[in-house]
């Protein structure tokens, strides 16, 4: 039996929107212990920052934490849909170096899969296993290939 992303995603994700600020995502992400927060308006999917954005685009930049999420948010992003096979997304996620992927439904978010999903479930533990490795590997000093999310 083919096994689907809907299957194993996270549907209760930890969401903000382009009104918050880099100061209240670095909480968010503390506070529930991630390192990943979709942007949403509604329920539409926008973009994404992760804690590496925040340190990147954000502090590094010298900007405060008041500064704009628009000013760290990374919106050419990679998503699923939630009937996407559990193998073409690990293969996804290997060959674009991803660790998490948004799943939408029609622009929506409705979850979130991550290669430890892939590997915790063991589902298809070769290919996360796989797609870790790939993620691992070193690619040289530039900067916007290794932001890929």
């Amino acid at each position: 039996m083919t096994r689907l992303v809907k299957d194993l995603m996270s549907t209760n994700c930890v969401t903000a929107t382009l009104l918050d600020n880099v100061y209240e995502l670095a909480v968010l992400m503390r506070d529930h212990d991630i390192g990943f927060v979709p942007i949403v308006d509604g329920q539409k999917l926008i973009g994404i920052v992760t804690d590496r954005d925040l340190v990147v685009r954000g502090y590094a930049e010298k900007h405060s934490g008041s500064t704009a999420v628009s000013e760290v948010i990374t919106t050419d992003i990679r998503t699923i849909d939630s009937n996407t096979t559990v193998d073409d997304a690990a293969r996804m996620m290997a060959d674009h170096q991803i660790r998490r992927l948004p799943v939408v439904q029609d622009g929506n978010l409705v979850g979130i899969v991550s290669i430890g999903d892939l590997a915790v479930r063991e589902i298809f533990v070769n290919e996360a296993g796989d797609a870790l490795s790939s993620i691992s590997q070193q690619h040289g000093g530039d900067i916007q290939h290794q932001t890929v999310h």
